[in-house]
């Protein structure tokens, strides 16, 4: 959730690291900091409750330094302040941390005891006293022994006075990425920060230090082994994390879903076997065929993108599945069975309740597939296999190519094995087909976006909505509701058609209108039925389908049926998105949201 940037080589670290903080914006936060060596050896510092824009703008013209370290704040532990801002200091030592601190007060009194005083409420605080008390010679040995009396998760970055060109970071289940460039480093908790100045980075693994100069790095567990780290390339570029030209990244990201979903589809589909071809899914034919059960596991949008991935397994492949959030799955103490195939759904591959899951899978021996859109990331490096989205990056915090495109690789997936089960050559040849044919059908329904961004600026006038569809609109509806809620700030509940009549229907009115998915299927007479049951008790009804139903209807076209999910779904995106630009929100960083949640 915090973010972090770190500068050592020739240049002035400052704008280095105002920059690569703004890049990592979006993440959301509360409060940015600075700290830099300069050239006398003095440690400046200057941090504040205020956006990256305004504390660049302020800092004075002898502000600089070649050795610097950045942050930006999602508040954990004390309110957002100037005195919880990072970096935290104590005497040389200059430390900046993303993460949770689990034994903080413990810290904290050990450290009060010996007469410590603490200025914040943070508990990254005690990591800068810890560092400063160690008696190590060398700054990574410190940082070692401050460590090992940690519980609980984190990316640091660190900085001591006594060795100006040296930057010593670390990760255990908050992501710490370094740059390598000409004679100089970066490292941040996000290549988004890196890709104006390098396309070479390094992922430190969990439990992984690095000590880092201007002509390069090394890098060795916590107890002192060292490790051995091969550079990949950052796919993107610097162009990829601009609006160019659009007010919001979250429209910007809706209109770039046809591309995404080409790049999805982008050689995977088979024509002469009418299937999908997934190299990375490390899965054989006889091992496809051994498959009993399929548990999918995500949070947010990544859960609701996983429960329409869970419905095309069984549609397709005919095997028993569904789809769990990451955040519970844990802590009920699965039954890991060996013929369950696992598939872990992350957009930034770093979610740390879905990371923990993969991680508690493999201990207990369960095979653990993964669908992310980050290369390199941990979950990615965590499981035995799986499917890159490659839907570009993605910066607003509300997903919705993400999603999209996660919605399209489990029916590539569910083509996959199905086709090595049951599915018939002529259904491998239907479902290729509408594949094909989505990227198309999605730009046919964004030109519908003037009606749809009218229709949302009536509704942002009502307190709260009612969501609701049947089987394949089930998890539409709830991704529709998510998306209401987390940037308009209108209340949104989503419940199944079928349950209405078992409690919601008693919240009807015409102060609560009702969004209902309602697709050309075989449940279209249900639905219809339980919308008159609605306009009966003088509710308005909203309807996303293949049909103009009267009163607010959104049509779309029509694909297969088991892909009409997919293309149900854009409209709600939409329709979120105008109404948080109705009522004036900031869409692109809703409040109390993230975009990469790496703390539990």
């Amino acid at each position: 959730m915090c973010g972090i940037v770190a500068y050592v080589g020739p240049r002035d670290a400052v704008p280095i690291l105002t920059e690569g903080l703004a890049r990592l914006e979006y993440r959301g936060y509360d409060s940015a900091g600075l700290a830099v060596i300069a050239r006398s050896g003095d440690l400046k510092v200057r941090k504040a409750k205020v956006r990256v824009a305004e504390l660049a703008a302020g800092l004075p013209a002898r502000f600089k330094g070649r050795t610097g370290i950045g942050h930006t704040r999602w508040a954990t532990h004390g309110e957002p302040s100037d005195v919880n801002a990072h970096p935290h200091v104590s005497g040389p030592i200059a430390v900046v941390h993303n993460g949770i601190i689990e034994n903080a007060d413990e810290l904290r009194a050990k450290l009060e005891a010996d007469g410590v005083v603490l200025t914040s409420q943070t508990d990254s605080e005690v990591l800068a006293h810890l560092i400063a008390r160690s008696g190590a010679d060398e700054p990574e040995d410190a940082v070692r022994e401050a460590l090992s009396q940690v519980v609980g998760t984190y990316g640091i970055a660190v900085m001591d006075t006594r060795h100006p060109d040296v930057l010593v970071v670390a990760r255990n289940g908050s992501p710490v990425v370094l740059g390598i460039g000409e004679k100089e480093m970066f490292a941040a908790s996000d290549v988004a920060a890196l890709v104006r100045y390098t396309r070479q980075v390094v992922h430190l693994d969990d439990g992984e230090l690095a000590t880092v100069r201007a002509d390069g790095f090394r890098t060795s567990t916590l107890d002192a082994r060292a490790t051995s780290k091969k550079p990949s390339v950052i796919e993107t570029d610097e162009a990829a994390y601009d609006a160019e030209g659009y007010t919001h990244f979250m429209r910007k990201e809706i209109h770039e879903q046809p591309a995404a979903v080409e790049r999805a589809l982008g050689g995977r589909l088979d024509d002469r076997f009418h299937t999908a071809h997934l190299g990375g899914l490390n899965l054989d034919p006889r091992e496809a065929r051994g498959v009993r059960r399929v548990k999918i596991l995500g949070c947010g949008s990544a859960y609701y993108a996983g429960q329409v991935g869970a419905q095309l397994i069984e549609e397709l492949a005919r095997i028993p599945a569904d789809a769990e959030p990451a955040s519970e799955f844990r802590y009920r103490n699965p039954v890991v069975e060996p013929d369950t195939l696992y598939i872990a759904v992350s957009q930034s591959g770093e979610t740390y309740d879905t990371l923990v899951a993969v991680q508690e899978l493999r201990r207990k021996g369960g095979r653990v597939l993964g669908v992310v859109n980050a290369v390199g990331s941990a979950i990615a490096r965590e499981c035995d296999g799986g499917v890159y989205l490659h839907a570009g990056p993605e910066i607003a915090v509300a997903s919705t190519k993400a999603y999209t495109s996660t919605a399209v690789v489990f029916a590539l997936l569910a083509l996959h094995l199905g086709r090595i089960r049951d599915l018939s050559p002529a259904d491998g040849r239907r479902i290729a087909a509408g594949l094909r044919a989505l990227p198309g059908q999605i730009t046919e329904i964004l030109a519908q976006e003037d009606r749809i961004a009218a229709l949302a600026a009536d509704l942002a006038t009502y307190r709260s909505m009612l969501f609701i569809g049947r089987v394949r609109g089930w998890p539409i509806a709830r991704e529709g509701a998510q998306k209401l809620k987390e940037v308009s700030y209108v209340h949104a509940e989503a419940y199944p058609a079928s349950e209405l009549k078992h409690g919601p229907l008693a919240l009807v009115s015409p102060e609560l209108p009702t969004v209902a998915i309602v697709p050309d299927d075989e449940l279209r007479d249900k639905n219809l039925s339980t919308l008159g049951e609605i306009r009966a008790r003088q509710g308005r009804v909203v309807t996303i389908g293949h049909r103009d139903l009267g009163d607010d209807s959104l049509v779309v076209p029509k694909n297969e049926p088991e892909l009409d999910p997919i293309l149900l779904t854009i409209p709600l995106q939409l329709l979120a998105y105008h109404a948080a630009v109705a009522l004036g929100h900031d869409v692109d960083k809703p409040r109390n949201l993230a975009k990469s949640v790496t703390v539990e």
